[in-house]
């Protein structure tokens, strides 16, 4: 089972970089219920070595990469990230005083403060990518304007995910020029 984990998770981060154009030093979020993976309800199992699959997984995508993780916490701890001290004084992020646990954060948050060089809890972030598994609601954590992305994974283990990316605001009006936008499929 968590080599499947494995496997999936790192097929969805890939295509999610690549789809949302990610480039050094963007943030990607993630929020995940490894008690959703394994087929429970969210909240009610929470699985220590599938939080650790999937984060391991995640950084060994990103960090070669240069893209910033961000991994959101349960709603015991409102929501807080766990994000590298680096990328949050580079970005000018709030720290907080919370650290996760099993059960107030999650395995997956858990993992990534465990797995960062210098972990660092922030209330808010605004990153370009995210993948929510097990139906987290990252969307609060997505740089404006959101959009979804159809992956070709569906799910990792039971759980359910979705993609999101996100491109700037189309500002003006019916005479305004979007040149980017010309040969992209999202408006």
């Amino acid at each position: 089972m968590l080599s499947e984990i494995r496997i999936k998770t790192e097929e969805a981060i890939k295509e999610l970089v690549e789809i949302a154009e990610m480039r050094e030093n963007d943030i990607f979020v993630i929020g995940a219920s490894t008690s959703e993976i394994q087929g429970s309800r969210i909240g009610k199992n929470s699985n220590i070595e599938i939080g650790e699959a999937v984060i391991e997984t995640a950084l060994s995508v990103l960090r070669p990469m240069g893209i910033y993780l961000a991994v959101q916490g349960c709603e015991h701890i409102n929501r807080a990230l766990v994000i590298e001290r680096e990328a949050a004084e580079r970005y000018g992020f709030e720290e907080v005083t919370v650290k996760p646990a099993l059960h107030a954060g999650g395995a997956c948050s858990l993992s990534a403060y465990k797995m960062a060089n210098d972990p660092v809890m922030i209330e808010h972030i605004v990153a370009k990518a995210g993948l929510d598994i097990g139906d987290t609601s990252i969307g609060m954590h997505i740089k404006f304007v959101q959009i979804p992305v159809r992956l070709k994974v569906k799910e990792i283990g039971q759980a359910h995910i979705s993609a999101l990316k996100s491109r700037p605001k189309l500002i003006g009006g019916p005479r305004a020029d979007y040149p980017e936008m010309k040969n992209k499929k999202d408006s």
